[in-house]
């Protein structure tokens, strides 16, 4: 797992690409049960510009954000999966209930996330991005498609099929 990297070795990549006058992209989540849907959002990211850092939720935050039963699947479970696609180039693990704090490290030129966000919910990162001259884009939703939902779906499967 070469792309999974510590916050300092993400912070030495963030300066190379200002150096070289690429593109920091920067998108954070807990990425439980992957699907299609992440990985469209994640393939889209990217095309945004250079390079695509990744914060993923610890098993800490996760539990905060999603509850007791939150992750499904652990953190280095998750950070192995993210690092296996060709989106992704680096994932850092972060144990914050959202991403300010990376973002004000990181300072990326786009911070990503996805559509849910478009309902006019605050996002708590947007303050920390312009402060730094970054932008944040949102993207759209791959409809029917979220991990709430999923888990929702298996837990009815299971429901059904132990009778209850």
């Amino acid at each position: 797992m070469g792309r999974l990297v510590s916050l300092a070795q993400a912070l030495d990549e963030r300066q190379r690409l200002r150096r070289r006058h690429k593109t920091a992209i920067l998108t954070n989540g807990v990425f439980d049960i992957l699907h299609v849907g992440h990985v469209r959002y994640l393939q889209a990211a990217r095309g945004l510009g250079d390079r695509l850092i990744v914060g993923l939720n610890s098993d800490t935050s996760a539990r905060q954000l999603k509850g007791p039963d939150r992750p499904l699947v652990g953190q280095m479970e998750r950070a192995e999966i993210l690092c296996a696609l060709s989106s992704v180039d680096l994932v850092v693990i972060f144990d914050a209930p959202t991403a300010e704090s990376l973002v004000d490290a990181l300072q990326p030129d786009i911070y990503v996330k996805g559509g849910d966000y478009s309902d006019g919910r605050a996002l708590p990162e947007a303050t920390v991005v312009s402060r730094h001259g970054g932008r944040v884009v949102i993207l759209p939703l791959t409809p029917g498609r979220s991990t709430s939902r999923m888990r929702q779906r298996l837990l009815n499967q299971h429901k059904v099929a132990q009778g209850e």
